[in-house]
């Protein structure tokens, strides 16, 4: 069964900045054709559970309260990376707007709740690295294209 590499917060586990999940039906007919693999960029790179939820600007990924976390947002990022090269994945499905995860939109990093064109830190760097990357807005899509 192929593997696929999914936001563990999209797979009921409560790392999100909030310390909660979300329940997304549309991932029980994933889980019925792939193999899913739970992941969490933002934990893995050493941030806290729940955390001050933090947004991309010009100059990195920054916190509401201004601290800088974008060297832990690289960390997960290449943990994702790696993951997907150790287990030979080639397709994800990340969580929308998210500053890791975020694919084609993200927040703006004003904390103002206003949406952008963007990729989040993971996400981009997936991409840059051939891994096919969906949102979980986009899992029809991915249904639709695989077999």
């Amino acid at each position: 069964m192929r593997k696929i590499l999914v936001s563990a917060c999209l797979l009921g586990v409560k790392c999100r900045y909030d310390a909660q999940s979300r329940d997304y039906p549309a991932l029980e007919t994933l889980r019925e054709r792939f193999e899913l693999i739970p992941f969490c960029p933002e934990a893995a790179g050493g941030l806290p559970t729940p955390r001050t939820p933090a947004e991309i600007t010009a100059n990195g990924v920054f916190t509401r309260d201004g601290r800088d976390v974008t060297n832990e947002y690289r960390l997960g990022a290449q943990k994702a990376l790696a993951l997907a090269k150790k287990e030979g994945i080639t397709l994800a499905v990340l969580k929308s707007l998210s500053p890791s995860c975020g694919k084609d939109r993200i927040y703006d990093g004003t904390f103002s709740r206003t949406v952008v064109a963007g990729q989040g830190i993971a996400a981009q760097l997936l991409l840059e690295n051939g891994i096919e990357v969906f949102s979980e807005e986009e899992i029809p899509l991915l249904l639709k294209s695989e077999p």
